[in-house]
């Protein structure tokens, strides 16, 4: 399983990186630690919606749950997402990234603020 990550480079444009989620042995089933979080918020888009460049406006986990999307970063580089697609969104900073609605359904995602803006 990986996990996409947004980031700004150097160049303060956005990039986008995979990140292998490495389990650990647990209680019977694997587990991975993902960084701590203040709360949970459900959002819901719909069908057809575009934001334009823009950063964002924390650091925080993305976890899509219905509907597909994308997100375009530095060079064009498109990411489709889809349900259970995870996002670390680092990219506070810089151009931002563009983010699409894709298909003929709403997108639903539940974002997860980070705790520790330093943490990584």
């Amino acid at each position: 399983m990986f996990i996409t990550r947004l980031y700004t480079g150097p160049d303060g444009q956005t990039h986008a990186e995979e990140i292998e989620a490495k389990f650990i042995p647990g209680n019977g089933n694997d587990i991975f630690k993902m960084m701590m979080t203040t709360g949970a918020e459900l959002h819901r888009a719909p069908a057809g919606r575009v934001s334009d460049w823009h950063t964002a406006p924390r650091r925080q986990y993305v976890i899509t749950l219905s509907g597909h999307g994308e997100l375009e970063v530095a060079g064009g580089k498109k990411i489709a997402v889809g349900p259970g697609h995870i996002e670390l969104v680092e990219d506070t900073t810089g151009k931002g990234h563009i983010t699409r609605v894709t298909g003929t359904e709403e997108r639903v995602t539940l974002q997860l603020p980070l705790t520790d803006p330093s943490a990584r």
